[in-house]
């Protein structure tokens, strides 16, 4: 097993893809490291936020593909 710091696994703009491993962003690693960090309210308005400033930054995409990348995955977090 090979361990990852997922504190590398950040967003790069204006691609918005992963800098450590290059997939599109948020890529698993940094999801986890954010589902550990943050309540998933706190979480949705951070990856809001994320979202409208990915908006300025990449070309344009359907509506429905940049809120499952940036929002819908929030909802479908595990609850504990």
């Amino acid at each position: 097993m090979v361990l990852v710091d997922t504190a590398e696994h950040t967003a790069e703009r204006p691609s918005w893809d992963c800098r450590c491993c290059g997939k599109t962003g948020p890529c698993d690693p940094a999801r986890e490291r954010l589902i550990i960090e943050m309540d998933r309210v706190s979480l949705a308005v951070f990856m809001w936020v994320n979202m409208e400033a990915a908006i300025g930054d990449l070309p344009p995409f359907p509506a429905p593909e940049l809120f499952d990348r940036f929002i819908g995955w929030t909802h479908r977090m595990p609850t504990c």
